[in-house]
């Protein structure tokens, strides 16, 4: 299964799970797919917390629990994954968004991302 599908899986499931509030992953997620669902969760409050800082007027209720998740996988993927480019976890989320929410969500989505970068890259400057 290609990395694409399996990142789409964990936001999947990582939607379903915030939405009923079952706290296990799917066992039949790959283990990289796992690894985001169980690294979300471990970092949500972070996760949550970027998110809610750069949605400039949205409380974090407001936004479409499929573009939480979106957000959610594709910052830890920047924050804490790094074996997996920005770049790529960025364009996923972005796709993502592209294919399973409405036509606002991609434009948001990647505002979102690219000011946890801005932020990132200031945060990454030598001293």
């Amino acid at each position: 299964m290609r990395r694409t599908d399996q990142r789409r899986a964990a936001v999947f499931a990582y939607y379903q799970q915030d939405v009923t509030g079952q706290a296990k992953p799917d066992p039949k997620l790959t283990p990289f797919a796992r690894d985001l669902v169980e690294g979300v969760e471990a970092h949500r409050s972070e996760l949550d917390q970027l998110i809610a800082d750069l949605a400039i007027g949205w409380e974090l209720g407001r936004i479409a629990p499929l573009e939480r998740a979106i957000l959610r996988v594709a910052l830890f993927e920047i924050i804490h994954r790094p074996d997996i480019p920005d770049e790529v976890a960025i364009d996923e989320a972005i796709e993502t968004a592209k294919t399973y929410c409405g036509a606002e969500a991609p434009a948001f989505v990647n505002g979102i991302l690219g000011g946890v970068m801005k932020r990132l890259s200031g945060e990454r400057r030598p001293a």
